[in-house]
């Protein structure tokens, strides 16, 4: 993976703790209580958007699922739908067979494995069918407020732009960060950097004018007025 905006030589660079600090403490002031944009009524459907979501907007996901969700949102329900009632729910999604697929198989696995309930631990959550440590972690962090970062394109990118924590893969970069990001910080760091690179640090051109962190990132091509 790629950042386009970031060098071998500046994987180790890290912004100082000072600046960490108030680079948080920034983001807070600008979105004091962030919420992902996915849509959920709760923890099995959010495990369900979030898988869903792979390789798809949140806005085609949510187009998707809120009829899904008002006829299946429990396991039970989804497995009583069928795959092929589900299939044609999510067609609009990328990989939606394969996706089908997943979704009936967790529900199955959830039922079988956990009386139904979503599980609050992150290796019982990679096992389940289409999960995988970035969507175990954003479900450990929505539905029950642990402080996990799951790093997407969004935040990789951040993380190495900004040399806020720069890494070669997105498992170097999510360990950096639990590393650097203040206690105080942690529960909604993954809102933060994903909603900054979704809407300000954007891959292609990123709008360094209107960014709050702009004088304590490091990247050296910062777009101009």
């Amino acid at each position: 993976m790629s950042t386009g905006a970031t060098r071998a030589d500046n994987w180790n660079s890290i912004m100082k703790k000072a600046d960490i600090e108030e680079f948080f403490t920034r983001l807070q002031a600008g979105d004091p209580d962030p919420r992902g944009e996915l849509h959920y009524k709760n923890p099995y459907t959010l495990l369900v958007a979030v898988v869903l979501s792979a390789q798809a907007t949140d806005v085609g996901v949510n187009k998707a699922t809120k009829p899904l969700f008002e006829v299946a949102d429990t396991p039970e329900k989804m497995l009583a739908l069928g795959e092929a009632k589900v299939r044609n729910y999510i067609k609009t999604i990328g990989l939606f067979n394969n996706k089908a697929k997943n979704v009936i198989k967790l529900s199955q696995q959830l039922i079988d494995d956990h009386a139904s309930d979503v599980p609050q631990d992150r290796e019982a959550l990679e096992k389940l069918a289409g999960v995988g440590r970035k969507t175990a972690n954003v479900v450990l962090n929505i539905a029950f407020g642990v402080p996990t970062i799951a790093v997407d394109t969004h935040i990789f990118r951040v993380g190495n732009r900004t040399s806020l924590a720069p890494g070669k893969n997105v498992v170097v970069v999510e360990k950096k960060l639990e590393k650097v990001v203040p206690d105080a910080f942690k529960l909604h760091a993954h809102h933060w950097l994903i909603l900054h690179g979704r809407y300000v640090c954007k891959a292609r051109k990123p709008d360094c004018p209107v960014c709050v962190v702009s004088d304590l990132c490091g990247f050296k091509g910062k777009t101009l007025q």
